[in-house]
């Protein structure tokens, strides 16, 4: 089933056009929102009004940890796309997993994403204030170190103006709404834009 979409998918993509990959978890995804509600479907529109030639594949899954990146860039690097939007690590955060180990996943997609000539957007997150400051500073600081070491552009942190207010979340105070979701693309697009 799933080469059967890649087939679709390959025959879909316009040989011109730019294609951008967002690899994410539930957040890029749209947890329990419709597929055009979820914000790389929002970034595709915009960006659809000032080049033409733009496709956007959402990659992101629920649950996903930054140990599933280099297989989903793998899966996604069959149709070859040009701009990677890497938004992994918050669900290794919230299971406060090792940071290490979160570096080096991170890195390895990284690593194979440039070899394989793609530019690459990092996308920062950050961890509630009962993780504590130290698991909180080293996390949010792994990002920058990332994006130093790669000389890749960041977006410092993925849900700036949405993380704890209410009317950009669902009921369960973790996933953002359509209206939160807009806020991100706006986030996004700022970093993204230069890029193309």
């Amino acid at each position: 089933m799933k080469l059967l979409s890649l087939f679709f998918l390959l025959i879909s993509i316009n040989v011109s056009a730019q294609t951008i990959v967002f690899i994410g978890d539930s957040l890029t995804e749209g947890y329990q929102l419709n597929k055009e509600e979820a914000y790389p479907a929002l970034i595709e529109k915009e960006l659809k009004k000032k080049f033409n030639q733009v496709k956007v594949i959402n990659a992101g899954e629920s649950g996903a940890t930054s140990a599933s990146g280099l297989k989903k860039l793998k899966w996604y690097s069959k149709i070859k796309p040009d701009i990677i939007v890497l938004a992994l690590g918050a669900n290794d955060g919230l299971r406060g997993m090792n940071l290490k180990e979160t570096e080096k996943n991170l890195s390895g997609v990284i690593k194979s994403a440039l070899d394989l000539k793609m530019k690459i957007l990092l996308v920062g997150m950050k961890m509630p204030v009962n993780y504590g400051e130290p698991y909180r500073k080293d996390f949010q600081g792994l990002f920058l170190k990332l994006s130093n070491k790669f000389s890749l552009p960041i977006v410092p942190f993925l849900l700036e103006g949405v993380g704890g207010k209410p009317k950009y979340n669902l009921p369960d105070g973790i996933h953002p709404n359509p209206e939160g979701h807009k806020v991100m693309a706006t986030t996004v697009l700022k970093h993204l834009v230069p890029l193309l």
